[in-house]
């Protein structure tokens, strides 16, 4: 090992000629990066918020070859109308049966039972996603 010390060449690293440039460059950063994740905050929260119907399945039950009753509870603003999408599929995942069953009461939570009509055995009941009108 050598006693010389290698030096970094003079100007190459380190602070800019121009440092007030520097500084600008980092206020527009951080305000552009705080407007973004305010629109994306904004965009998450009309999303959650702006759901004025929701529900998820409960259980379900194969009641024949051509039948699955699906136990949802569907979650909405009194006064909400709406509608949830829910299908079936066979046991090789192929769709059997899909019905939209709507929801028109002016109460906040409902549990309701469905017969979702399928065209041959269904082996499962899947919540699609529910929509207002």
């Amino acid at each position: 090992m050598s006693a010389v010390r290698e030096q970094l060449p003079e100007g190459r690293y380190g602070r800019s000629a121009d440092a007030r440039a520097d500084r600008k460059l980092k206020i527009v950063g951080a305000v552009l990066g705080v407007l973004v994740l305010g629109v994306v905050g904004w965009i998450g929260w009309d999303y959650v918020g702006g759901q004025k119907i929701s529900a998820e399945v409960i259980k379900f039950k194969v009641v024949s070859d051509k039948a699955v009753e699906v136990h949802l509870e569907v979650r909405k603003d009194a006064g909400a109308r709406g509608y949830c999408t829910v299908r079936s599929q066979a046991e090789n995942g192929a769709e059997v049966g899909r019905a939209d069953f709507r929801f028109d009461q002016d109460t906040d939570r409902i549990d309701q039972v469905v017969t979702l009509i399928t065209t041959k055995r269904g082996t499962s009941a899947e919540l699609l996603g529910c929509h207002t009108d």
